[in-house]
């Protein structure tokens, strides 16, 4: 995170931090709920699955560490391409100025919740419109959510 950014300095604080881990998401019609010509009383909504992990962050600037964060990330992501970036292939004094203007942080979980809302709070027949909504779209997240919707029933 940029040294400029004034979020890091509230990294440091004694309190939980959380961060979120998005899944598949949808947007839900109106339309597909069969109560809607009955009685109207719908309005579009989203459907979801996240993870929010929790932990005490630590902040760090030691150019070191952050030298092997930042080699680390850069590999993970580059390792796909043609011809992969690297941080050596950039002049050391160049990183070296780079690393003084970043905040490193870590967050070592310490807990983990499951997010879901899959329209489990609608009838059952509203449930299976909403999953035949999104199943019939042409969207990959909209079918991933009504194939997850199909595995889970509501009590």
């Amino acid at each position: 995170m940029a040294k400029a950014n004034p979020q890091w300095q509230q990294l440091n604080a004694d309190a939980e931090a959380m961060v979120i881990f998005p899944g598949e998401d949808a947007y839900v019609s109106p339309s597909f709920y069969p109560g809607k010509a009955e009685h109207g009383k719908v309005v579009p909504t989203w459907n979801y699955l996240a993870v929010h992990a929790y932990g005490q962050a630590e902040c760090f600037t030691d150019p070191d560490r952050l030298h092997q964060l930042l080699n680390d990330l850069t590999d993970r992501h580059e390792s796909s391409r043609a011809q992969p970036w690297s941080i050596n292939d950039a002049p050391a004094d160049y990183i070296a100025k780079m690393l003084g203007a970043i905040v490193g942080f870590s967050i070592p979980v310490q807990r983990l919740q499951g997010k879901r809302k899959l329209s489990q709070n609608r009838s059952a027949e509203d449930m299976a419109g909403v999953r035949d909504g999104l199943g019939a779209s042409h969207l990959a997240n909209d079918q991933q959510i009504a194939r997850l919707m199909s595995g889970w029933r509501p009590s």
